[in-house]
Parts: C-alpha cells; sequence; structure tokens
C-alpha cells in the first residue's frame, strides 16, 4: 500500500466506514484531511478518530459547498468519496433530503475535484441497494439496476456522475458497491441505518432482537476492516481494469441465523419472528448476497472475517466505548421522525 506522505482526503470521515478508513490510512503514513458537515442522522462522532486526532486535519464543511473546501482539494491525488445519507426508509420519508445529500451535493463535489485536482483517483462508495430486488444469486457487477427507493435511485445517479467523469478523462474514479457493513464506530443512536446497527445496539443495551418474515432472506455481512481493505486496494491500484466492484461478505447467512449469532454473543433470549412492518415491506428486497469474484481477480480482495468472529469483536468494542456512542438510558431510537428532525442543505 503506497500511502506513506501521501495526501488524502476522506469526506464523510467522522463517520462509521470513514473513521474506521482513517485510522488505517494514518497508520499506513497518509497525510489525511477528513471533510464533515456532521449533518444530523448520518452518523458522524469525533470520538471515532479520537486516537488520532492530533495527526489528522478536521474540517466541518458540506461537500455540497466546495468553496468552503477549496484549499485542502486543491492538488491532492486521492479522494475517498464516503459522504452521505445511508438510510433507506428516511430516504422515502424525506425524498428530497435524500437527493441533496446524496446526488446534488455529489455532483458539486465532483465538479470542484475536476476544477482543483483533475485526474485525481476517486474511490466512491456505492451500494448494492441499487441493484433492487435480485434476479439471480450472487449479484454480480452485470446484475440489472433496478432500485427500489429513494437512495437507491439517488446513489446510482452519482455513481453515473462519478463513471461518466472517469471516461472523460477528468477524474480517475471508481465505484465500490457495498453490501451490508458491520463493525466498530457504527452510529447507535441514528434511527433507521439498517437492521445490523439495530443488532448491534440491543446485543449490548439489552432487549430482544426481531426478525422480519420467515427469517430466511439471505444476507452476507461484511466486516469493516475488510471493507477498509477494499478501498485502500482501489485506491492504490495504479491502473483500474474496471470502474465498479461489488464488495460483500465471505458468508451468505440466513436473517435468522445472523439474529441468533448476535443473541448467542450478546447471551440474550431467542429472537422474535414479526410480519413486516408496511413501510418496510415495500422496501423489502428479498434474499441478498454478492458475488465478490471481479475484485478478487482484478485488485486481489477478498472478505476475511466471519460473521460470528466479526460481531464477537464489535460487541466487544461497544461494551467498553457505548458511552460515547448511546448516553446512559437513553431509548432505542426509532424511525419515527417528525418534521424537522433533519435539516436539508442550503441551496
Amino acid at each position: 500500500m503506497n500511502y506513506e506522505g501521501k495526501r488524502v482526503i476522506v469526506t464523510g470521515g467522522l463517520g462509521f466506514i470513514g473513521s474506521n478508513l482513517v485510522l488505517r490510512l494514518v497508520e499506513l503514513g497518509a497525510r489525511v484531511t477528513v471533510v464533515d458537515s456532521c449533518v444530523q442522522g448520518c452518523g458522524a462522532n469525533p470520538y471515532n478518530i479520537a486516537s488520532v486526532a492530533d495527526r489528522v486535519e478536521v474540517v466541518k464543511a458540506d461537500i455540497g459547498e466546495p468553496d468552503c473546501i477549496a484549499e485542502v482539494l486543491r492538488g491532492v491525488p486521492v479522494v475517498f468519496n464516503l459522504a452521505g445519507e445511508i438510510s433507506h426508509i428516511h430516504s422515502m420519508q424525506y425524498p428530497e433530503r435524500d437527493l441533496e445529500i446524496n446526488t446534488l451535493a455529489q455532483m458539486r463535489f465532483l465538479e470542484a475535484c475536476i476544477r482543483l485536482s483533475p485526474g485525481a483517483r476517486v474511490v466512491y462508495s456505492g451500494t448494492r441497494q441499487v441493484y433492487g430486488a435480485p434476479q439471480y444469486l450472487p449479484v454480480d457487477e452485470l446484475h440489472p439496476v433496478n432500485p427500489i427507493d429513494f437512495n437507491g435511485v439517488h446513489k446510482y445517479a452519482a455513481t453515473m456522475y462519478h463513471l461518466m467523469f472517469s471516461r472523460s478523462g477528468d477524474l480517475d474514479a471508481v465505484v465500490l458497491r457495498l453490501t451490508n457493513v458491520y463493525g466498530p464506530r457504527m452510529a447507535m443512536d441514528v434511527p433507521c441505518q439498517g437492521f445490523l446497527s439495530t443488532y448491534i445496539r440491543r446485543t449490548v443495551t439489552g432487549g430482544r432482537l426481531q426478525v422480519f418474515g420467515d427469517g430466511r432472506q439471505l444476507r452476507d455481512p461484511v466486516y469493516v476492516d475488510d471493507v477498509v481493505d477494499a478501498l485502500l486496494l482501489a485506491g492504490n491500484e495504479p491502473k483500474l481494469v474496471s470502474r465498479e466492484y461489488n464488495v460483500g461478505g465471505p458468508q451468505a447467512l440466513p436473517l435468522s441465523e445472523i439474529a441468533d449469532i448476535c443473541t448467542h454473543t450478546g447471551g440474550m433470549a431467542p429472537p422474535e419472528q414479526r410480519e413486516f412492518p408496511p413501510e418496510r415491506k415495500q422496501i423489502d428486497i428479498g434474499s441478498y448476497y454478492t458475488d465478490s469474484g471481479r475484485i478478487e481477480r482484478e485488485l486481489g480482495w477478498t472478505p476475511k472475517v466471519r460473521f460470528a468472529d466479526g460481531m464477537a469483536q464489535t460487541v466487544a468494542y461497544y461494551r467498553e466505548h457505548m458511552g460515547h456512542y448511546l448516553k446512559p438510558g437513553e431509548p432505542n431510537p426509532e424511525c419515527k421522525l417528525g418534521p424537522g428532525t433533519y435539516r436539508l442543505m442550503p441551496a
């Protein structure tokens, strides 16, 4: 990994995946600048990078307002672009907010990259949600795109911006489509960030896990350290063969088994099986697991951490640090949010 002394920007670097990437980049000797707007609901937490805060520059700014980050962006060779909203439910509740954060801000940011750092390698964290309900399994990069919620639509638009600017030669971008990512530094006080954050929070704080439907839906969770490895490889490869890579976990597990592993790790009561709530049923994709063959062949990446081991490490982290992620006695956040809970980005 050739990051020693290299200038690197990580957008969304105070969030879950971004902060884990920042920690690794610092270990590798990179000169890291974090750009994070700290928009409520997107998971920014300064504690995530507290151990390296004296070795990282942090700029609190919105990538949709590129004039605020022009100086740090100028001439940077590598950008890890992890800024954005990940909640599918929130995208359905606040579609214009999701549009601004995941699409318009991305377009403005990439235009600034072209102006200030033409030809920069930009690694964008996409999502498997763009594929929608799978037509076949495992899902490879040739699978049709058919998102079923605003988040998938907007993230796909941002993907196309990255790829279009690469085809024109203005940027050197690559998109990683991530499956369900879990691990230390996930936001525990932000609702609707996916079932794994809910499972982890309840595993640590107590409370019975719930499995919606029959529990046979498959998922392939991927541990955050494995995702960081994939990001670093994509940022380091001098000549990319492809521009889109699926990144999935090492195992396809039924949701019922995922819940059982969590309850076993936490020493909890067995999970409760429930019918899908209507707002979740409409964006459920059924079973999904990833064909990561392309990134293995071309970049040499494979996931290493099996779910039971990754969950044990994750729970151990939160048992030691939960006070920085969820205040004592604070109720588990729910997805029913009143108007004004989140702000829209300024035009």
